[in-house]
């Protein structure tokens, strides 16, 4: 039976141990942040509280930003899917809509840890330009996503002007009295924008 048919074969020992560290040592800069704020905190203090030194946190988090944000490849895999795994009676600027509130603002609802978490990253300028910065580094493959559900070329520049808007689109949200509907009204305009170029296609 192959791989395929299996499923993925499992760590090794190794493997596990490496990502158990990582796993410490980004659970323990979290807490710190979040007791004492982003700015107060400082590495050899986290290497410390997760019991590894400076140099091994640095091959696992190689900039002081990206151990708020350890969880990229798995942002990325969750942005793809919300094109990949819409209804099919769903647009795509609908689907990335919902993914945007869902995964980059605080609803009111939201629980307390994910709420002490935005508000960590809203209150650090560090922290919200590496958010930005990751996310659009995810363009490339959000357009790429975009491109293969509508049969287009790969460099469609249309694909990727609407792969980078719905990634920016969060971020013109900021600051406005109510962010949930500055989302969904950007998002209205995407959506009016790339019906009117696939009707025309």
């Amino acid at each position: 039976m192959t791989e395929t048919e299996t499923g993925p074969a499992p760590m090794g020992r190794r493997e596990r141990k490496k990502a158990a560290t990582r796993q410490a040592i980004a659970d323990a800069a979290l807490r710190l942040f979040l007791e004492r704020g982003y700015d107060d905190v400082g590495i050899r203090e986290i290497a410390d509280a997760a019991d590894v030194s400076t140099t091994t946190l640095f091959k696992h988090f190689p900039v002081k930003e990206a151990l708020v944000f350890d969880e990229d490849a798995d942002q990325e895999a969750r942005l793809l899917a919300a094109v990949r795994e819409r209804p099919q009676s769903q647009s795509i600027p609908a689907a990335l809509c919902e993914h945007a509130l869902r995964y980059r603002i605080a609803a009111a609802d939201s629980d307390a840890r994910f709420t002490a978490f935005a508000d960590l990253v809203n209150n650090a300028p560090a922290l919200r330009d590496y958010l930005q910065s990751m996310w659009l580094r995810h363009t490339s493959a959000l357009a790429q996503a975009i491109a293969e559900d509508r049969g287009l070329p790969e460099a469609d520049p249309a694909c990727t002007a609407l792969a980078h808007f719905a990634l920016e689109a969060p971020r013109a949200a900021r600051g406005h009295e109510d962010p949930r509907q500055a989302i969904t009204r950007a998002f209205d305009l995407l959506e009016s924008g790339w019906h009117t170029l696939a009707s025309g296609r």
